[in-house]
């Protein structure tokens, strides 16, 4: 990926958290504001539940999130930037009093993803494009990301549907896996070339969401699996994670948040469905090690540098899972504190963000991708749902 996000943060010590956190109310209303905004402006009416990739969506923006050459967007998003709009719905429909409006918004998107799904080729799975328009490659992490998304669905409306769902595209995921370099999946569908930490974290998660969902011994036994490779074969000694590994044993040492996020809430998940203190141990010191490797103190102030606001989302997420079992609001109140001021000084001339955050009027005026306006809706709502006011 060739974004980089710089964040600057106050570094607070000694100081109540609360004081610094808005009302649950306050990041409520935003991330419903934001959701409906993104919601309006990217919806394609041509295509009911699917979304454009970028707004204004006039010219053709080159994407770079795929094997080989950079591919040109198309006339609708390609599956990844979707499922941003799958998992803020999932957040947002937790509130009580958002529940009926954002329940019929999973129901569109429930639609949307089906389109997706591609059953030409066995085991059944998602391709990049919707099958309903061409056929495209399967990308083993993204259909981490569907499995998610419908394990939380079941969640948040108890709708057995979703179970069955998320088990179809997990027997897709292990269809990947093998046992060169002692076991995991690859990115790409039929490309045996490497295993990348975006492919076997999220399935890390997948698996123990459906235990979750299903309690079958099944799914913890093949999230533990999947959790013990990434921690023998891309874990670095500082609890970070390389992004993938080569068929020649080589890691590739670049680090992205995404995936230290990925495995510090599948550290916190294990811990609550085994109660073993190592995984709680583990999880802590990746969080604080995250922490400081992703950012820099100079007079005062910590400078983070953040690749993609969704990666960030994604660490976020691991922080909230931690925070709910040690209430160690450190890591929250730094996401906030950014995303507060990305609020203020990055949104162009629409009220969306710009991708690194930034604030020069170049970035405000180039076209905004859906993935990363998606997942400010997300994280409001998130940090709304926590309520660290009170």
């Amino acid at each position: 990926m060739k974004y980089l996000l710089i964040i600057t943060m106050m570094v607070l010590s000694g100081k109540s958290y609360a004081q610094h956190f808005q009302s649950s109310n306050f990041y409520k209303q935003r991330a419903d504001v934001f959701f409906e905004k993104v919601w309006k402006n990217y919806r394609l009416k041509k295509h009911p539940g699917l979304f454009s990739e970028h707004f204004p969506n006039g010219e053709k923006v080159e994407l770079d999130y795929f094997q080989g050459s950079n591919v040109k967007e198309k006339e609708v998003s390609f599956l990844w930037p979707f499922s941003g709009m799958f998992s803020s719905a999932n957040v947002l429909v937790r509130y009580p009093d958002l529940k009926t409006k954002y329940a019929k918004f999973l129901d569109t998107l429930t639609i949307g993803v089906w389109t997706y799904r591609d059953t030409t080729r066995l085991p059944v799975g998602y391709q990049t494009y919707p099958a309903t328009l061409e056929k495209s490659d399967r990308y083993y992490d993204d259909n981490a990301l569907v499995c998610i998304d419908y394990a939380e669905a079941y969640f948040n409306t108890k709708d057995v549907q979703y179970v069955s769902k998320a088990k179809e595209v997990f027997n897709f995921i292990i269809s990947g896996w093998d046992e060169k370099l002692n076991g995991g999946v690859y990115w790409l569908e039929g490309h045996k070339d490497q295993k990348p930490a975006c492919s076997n974290g999220m399935a890390t998660l997948a698996a123990l969401k459906l235990y979750q969902a299903s309690q079958d011994r099944f799914y913890l036994d093949w999230a533990k699996r999947f959790y013990q490779w990434m921690q023998a074969r891309l874990r670095n000694p500082e609890g970070i994670y390389y992004n993938d590994i080569k068929m020649d044993g080589k890691t590739n040492a670049t680090y992205y948040t995404y995936n230290t996020g990925s495995m510090l809430e599948s550290a916190v998940l294990l811990y609550q469905f085994t109660k073993d203190p190592t995984y709680l141990k583990e999880a802590q010191y990746v969080a604080a090690n995250s922490y400081r490797f992703f950012s820099i103190e100079e007079n005062g102030l910590r400078t983070l540098n953040i690749d993609l606001p969704w990666f960030v989302t994604v660490l976020f997420r691991g922080y909230e899972a931690l925070y709910k079992v040690d209430h160690n609001a450190k890591y929250i109140l730094a996401v906030a504190t950014d995303l507060d001021s990305a609020w203020e000084k990055s949104a162009d001339q629409y009220g969306f963000l710009t991708p690194k955050w930034a604030t020069d009027e170049a970035s405000k005026r180039k076209p905004k991708w859906l993935l990363d306006e998606a997942c400010i809706a997300e994280l409001y709502g998130r940090l709304g749902l926590l309520n660290l006011k009170n």
